[in-house]
Order: structure tokens, then sequence, then C-alpha cells
């Protein structure tokens, strides 16, 4: 029997849960406001199928399996799994959140696709089966990228969490059950550290977008894709392994180098980064760019399983 994925709001995070989804076999409901949602859904889910038909899709899969609605209470009849991505602003995650808590079963999962925000935040407004409300935060592209990180608030039960775990699993995800709800999660945090260094960078003249990002892919980011930060410090410290990193480069993380506050957003600032990504994007539409990104991250995640084959038990020891 066919699952059924709704999804609520179809901006770039709403299309990939709906590509994804549908790559898997499952069938789609989604509700936009937005009248022109169904052509740009449709014309997004054409763009990554190509991607999705290297990556492997499962039996049944196919993209006639969407189908759009007009209100909330028809996109979540017959849901196996909700799915929110409307845009990061508590006061509507939490007004949509409790229309949908009203108007589904109560013991349908509803995710939040939210970056930032707590589940225990998101959850106060809903009052059928607030727990079922959890966190669900995934990477861009969806439809290739498995990571979901899934956080419970206050409210939920850890019989919920394994639910959603089993769920997501079922979209071929790789859920990472959050110990403890925190704004920003896990991964969002690490990249807005890197991020907020890079503009720093941008901003002191000293490297250009171009430079930044090459110092990524050429390097930390080969390493990273494979390993993580903790064990790719670990092999920094030969034979004793990450005891001895620590007392060899430990002291050097008191020294100045990095900037925890985001530099002001001047408009010096916004031109230097806006003018750099598109002499790095050289005239190619987003399109192109996305379908390039796609391309590789198929190869990359074949040669992830390949040389990391414990990370298909990795679900069980997060």
């Amino acid at each position: 029997m066919s699952q059924q994925l709704t999804v609520i709001g179809t901006g770039v995070i709403g299309n990939g849960w709906i590509a994804r989804a549908l790559a898997n076999g499952w069938d789609v409901v989604a509700f936009d406001p937005d009248p022109d949602a169904p052509q740009r859904t449709r014309a997004f889910v054409d763009n990554a199928w190509a991607s999705l038909e290297k990556h492997g899709l499962a039996q049944g899969a196919s993209p006639t399996r969407l189908r759009f609605v007009e209100s909330i209470e028809a996109a979540v009849e017959g849901a196996d799994l909700i799915q929110e991505n409307v845009p990061e602003r508590l006061d509507l995650k939490r007004k949509i959140l409790a229309e949908l808590d009203a108007a589904s079963a109560p013991e349908v999962l509803i995710g939040s696709s939210t970056s930032g925000f707590k589940p225990s935040d998101l959850q106060q407004a809903c009052t059928r089966a607030p727990g079922r409300v959890i966190v669900a935060h995934p990477f861009n592209p969806v439809y290739l990228l498995p990571l979901v990180e899934l956080v419970g608030g206050e409210a939920t039960a850890p019989d919920q969490l394994e639910c959603a775990r089993t769920l997501y699993q079922a979209l071929a995800m790789r859920p990472l059950v959050v110990r403890r709800e925190i704004e920003g999660h896990i991964a969002d945090r690490l990249m807005e550290a890197l991020w907020r260094e890079a503009l720093h960078l941008v901003n002191d003249g000293v490297a250009t977008t171009e430079e930044i990002d090459a110092a990524v892919v050429y390097g930390c980011g080969l390493r990273w894709s494979l390993m993580g930060t903790f064990l790719t410090f670990h092999l920094a410290g030969g034979e004793q392994g990450m005891r001895h990193m620590l007392e060899q480069f430990g002291p050097a993380l008191k020294l100045p180098w990095t900037k925890l506050e985001a530099p002001e957003l001047t408009d010096e600032l916004i031109d230097r980064v806006v003018e750099g990504c598109e002499h790095q994007a050289a005239g190619r539409p987003v399109a192109e760019l996305d379908r390039r990104r796609d391309d590789f991250l198929v190869e990359l995640l074949g040669l992830v399983q390949k040389y990391w084959p414990e990370a298909e038990g990795l679900e069980g020891r997060i």
C-alpha cells in the first residue's frame, strides 16, 4: 500500500520534499495558496528528475503521483506524514501548525522544516495532539541530501520520535534525533559559524567569495564529506589520535583568530558578496547550477556509501 506525504508550502524546501517523496514511490498531496505554485513545483520536479533517476528510483516512482489541493483540510486527508514548509516566521508557523493539528488525525506526525525554531515554541498553539508536532529539518537539495534532524518538544513522547525515525527512513533519509532542543539544531549552528567567518574575511578584504569557496572545496570540504570534523581531527593526532591533537593544538583555540559575531551587513559588504557570487556563477542560470550540483552530489553520495558502509546503521547509534 502506497504512503502519502502532505506538503504545506512549496518553496525550495517544500518542493525538495515533494521530489524526494515522488522518487521514493510515495503519493504527494500539496497545498500552497499561490496560484502559480503547481506550475513552479512541476518545473522543479522535472529539473530534479534526471539526477533522481541516476541516484535510483523506487518501484512505482513517478512525477504523476503529485496533486495539488485548495485547502489544508483537503491536503491532510489520508496523510501518513505531514511536512510544513512555510516561511521562517514564528507567528506564521504557529498559525499553520495549529490549523494542521486541528484538521488532521491525532496520530499523524507533523514535521516542520524550520532551520531555527525549537519545537516547544512551535507546539504552543496546538491543542489536539501537540506532541506529534516536531522539527524535521532537512538540507538543500532535500531530494538528494539524506540528513534530517528530528527534534521533539516538551509535549513529544519518545514513541513519537521513534515513529518519525521510521517514517523518514521510509523516505530514504538518515534521521539524526537531536538529544535536546536548541535554536538552530546541530548542522545549521555549525554552518552559521563558518558563514560568519567567511563574511568577516570578505569584509576585511582578506579574500573574495571565490577564494573562500576554493578553500573549502579543495581543502576541508573534501575531508568533511567523508569524516566530518571530529574524526578528521582525530587523524591529525597521528597514532595517538584526538588526545594528542588536543594536547598539541588545543592552546590555539584560545588565540584570537576567529570572530564570534557576524559583521554588520553594510551596503558595501552586501555588494562585495553579491558581485563575488555573480562572478562565480559566470552568467549561468540557477537551474543549470542546480543540475551541476546535483550530478556531483549523486556521484559523491555513492563514494560516501562505498567508503563509509557502516553508516548504514548510523541511525541506531545517534
